[in-house]
């Protein structure tokens, strides 16, 4: 057990450490000493995205060659917000089918797409299983099993709704995690839809793996995976999650100390 003095110092030390790491300016060497791995990064670009989507998914999309330009989204708000696939439809000519479970937000996002007949709007919350289940909505559209992209946004239960996807195989999901929980904490929320919790990147990770994908980006609070047949055409050597999410601007650490303190390290407020 460590005297006073020297508990003292190692405290001051790691908060210093902590601190160094955690500012933007401190990593840029960390960062692009890893370039090789988390290369997409460089690409982020908003058109209507909240992270840089828009960019790293143009970039996906000029290597994985085989388009049949067909996007999903689910959060979809009023079509432009936010939006992950205003850009592919809008600029780029693609097919979109877009769910909003609010009702106000969809009258606005009729009126965002009113004049595109390649765009399917459909008012209803996604469920886990039943009627409004990903399958059963997407096989009433004529989308290919393997359509391009899929985007789910639903502040909470988005593990619940990739998992129980079983039918249709997108090439490209981004898929929103809590930024919050650090990389080597493996959290599902519970699959209940009146609980918006989030659940961790590690677990969202681990669900990619097992349904056949590769990550190859994470922006702030988006995991974007690959089909895995397309990983190699990335050259990404590591794509642990140290390799690819350094963004731990969220992260929020809790630690004990001897005489029975315990100290918040990280993001210190409520997200």
């Amino acid at each position: 057990m460590p005297d006073a003095h020297k508990l003292t110092h190692t405290i001051l030390v790691v908060r210093y450490r902590f601190l160094r790491i955690t500012d933007k300016r401190m990593c840029e060497p960390i960062i692009n000493a890893d370039k090789e791995n988390d290369w997409l990064i460089s690409y982020m670009r908003n058109v209507t995205s909240q992270a840089g989507e828009d960019g790293i998914i143009e970039k996906i999309f000029e290597i994985i060659k085989e388009n049949d330009k067909w996007c999903v989204e689910f959060g979809a708000w009023d079509g432009k917000k936010s939006s992950n696939t205003w850009n592919l439809i809008t600029n780029k000519g693609w097919f979109g089918v877009l769910l909003e479970g609010d009702s106000e937000r969809y009258k606005q996002l009729l009126m965002t797409y009113k004049d595109n007949p390649k765009v399917t709007c459909i008012n209803k919350f996604v469920e886990f299983e039943g009627l409004y289940c990903i399958d059963n909505i997407l096989s009433k559209i004529p989308i290919p099993k393997c359509f391009d992209l899929l985007c789910i946004d639903v502040d909470g239960n988005d593990y619940h709704i990739w998992d129980s996807m079983t039918l249709y195989q997108p090439k490209v999901v981004v898929i929103e995690f809590n930024p919050s929980i650090p990389n080597d904490i493996d959290f599902i929320q519970p699959k209940n839809m009146n609980i918006n919790q989030g659940s961790s990147l590690l677990s969202i990770f681990n669900l990619g793996r097992e349904k056949g994908y590769e990550l190859v980006a994470t922006p702030i609070a988006n995991a974007i995976f690959v089909d895995r047949q397309y990983f190699g055409l990335f050259g990404i050597n590591d794509n642990s999650l140290s390799m690819i999410h350094k963004g731990h601007e969220y992260h929020t650490r809790l630690y004990q100390l001897y005489d029975g303190t315990l100290v918040l390290e990280g993001c210190t407020r409520l997200i």
